[in-house]
């Protein structure tokens, strides 16, 4: 996608930051607010009010200078699907207020044929819009090819259940909600049929379970590090790191072990479904092995052929590494078994120390974003950070 022509006629004086309703929006806009920006958020009829009432901007009760009110939506866009926000009317109206678009998880769960959104949706991406998809396992090309390409650590992928040989996680989608996971723990081929059959009876895994990827379970202290590449300054940082709440595994975790057998042969089923974040720290020590995969990572989106990146700029602004730290041999190492290509879904990273030791206060990732954006604009730099 040609980016003069999205840019093109765009009022550097006015820009607008647009956002999908839902995962990271309001970290986004919050962060856009304080740097200036005015706000449009495309929100889904049924799920609107947190974004059209309860923080949408109204008149605050500060008095400084800098107070913009309270909230951070200046406005919505209502559709009746996010895919909606391909269609022409809604374009158009993004593009009346300048908009620069910062994508998130939803840019790939809602839409059914992503290709359309990386060549029909005319409005600058922040980002790489290409690699979204990339997190998606069924692609020819994926985040394990792409983590084995930068030399990354990452768990132990069984090609055929006949080979699981210790326990693995079998990363099987819910069968009604096809973006959401219904992982599950075995330890040899014979479970791995019985515990996906019964799962796939019950309702709670899709049909195509079989397919799933399996991969050698980590035990490990998991950790999200939560990455920001900026193509103005060419270094890399940390902007925080978390660990995932799933339901209704933490809740299995707050039982002692007898319990959670009674719970488990009354047929209450451990799901990982993401339900939020928790802000952690890691030891300094860790620090350096963690940049170093990070690096390694930015290097290898740089090096993706044009079929993969359309742009040959790699990464652009927030990724996340997640994994766990493992204690081998009495030495610790990062095992990576996931990976976000934009903006991950855990606004709370502010609360760890690493972007106040850089910047000398704490800094949200969508914080981050603004000031990227806001730098990118008064230098006339923003075709370096759009797609």
């Amino acid at each position: 996608m040609d980016i003069s022509a999205l840019l093109k006629g765009l009022d550097l004086k006015n820009i607008t930051i647009g956002v999908l309703g839902g995962h990271s929006a309001l970290d986004v806009c919050h962060g856009a607010k304080k740097h200036g920006f005015k706000t449009v958020c495309v929100a889904r009829k049924g799920r609107e009010k947190t974004y059209g009432q309860y923080f949408k901007t109204r008149q605050g009760i500060g008095n400084r200078e800098s107070d913009f009110g309270k909230g951070c939506i200046d406005e919505i866009i209502l559709v009746d699907k996010f895919e909606d926000v391909l269609k022409k009317d809604v374009q158009e109206k993004l593009k009346s207020l300048n908009t620069i678009f910062v994508h998130n998880r939803y840019f790939w769960v809602y839409f059914p044929d992503y290709s359309k959104l990386e060549n029909d949706f005319q409005i600058p991406i922040f980002g790489s819009r290409t690699f979204v998809k990339l997190e998606e396992r069924d692609q020819p090309y994926n985040q394990y090819h792409l983590l084995h390409d930068a030399g990354i650590r990452t768990p132990k992928i069984f090609n055929s259940p006949e080979d699981i040989d210790r326990p693995v996680l079998v990363k099987a989608a819910e069968a009604k909600r096809g973006y959401e996971r219904a992982f599950f723990i075995v330890g040899s081929k014979g479970e791995w049929e019985r515990e996906g059959t019964r799962l796939e009876q019950e309702g709670k895994v899709g049909k195509n379970w079989r397919r799933a990827p399996i991969e050698e379970f980590i035990v490990g202290a998991p950790v999200n590090f939560n990455f920001f590449w900026s193509p103005l300054t060419k270094e890399l940082e940390l902007l925080g790191t978390d660990t995932r709440r799933q339901t209704n595994l933490d809740g299995f975790l707050r039982m002692t072990a007898p319990e959670q057998t009674k719970a488990i042969a009354s047929g209450i089923p451990v799901k990982m479904i993401e339900t939020g974040h928790i802000a952690c720290t890691v030891k300094e020590s860790i620090l350096e092995k963690a940049f170093a995969l990070g690096e390694q990572f930015v290097a290898a989106t740089q090096k993706l052929p044009k079929k993969l990146d359309l742009s040959g700029k790699g990464i652009i602004g927030p990724f996340a590494l997640q994994g766990a730290v493992t204690a081998e041999d009495g030495k610790e190492d990062i095992v990576i078994f996931d990976v976000s290509l934009r903006i991950p879904g855990s606004p709370g990273t502010f609360a760890t120390p690493y972007s106040r030791y850089l910047y000398g206060e704490s800094m949200s990732v969508g914080e981050r974003i603004g000031l990227e954006l806001r730098r990118a604009v008064q230098e006339k730099r923003l075709a370096e950070v759009v797609t």
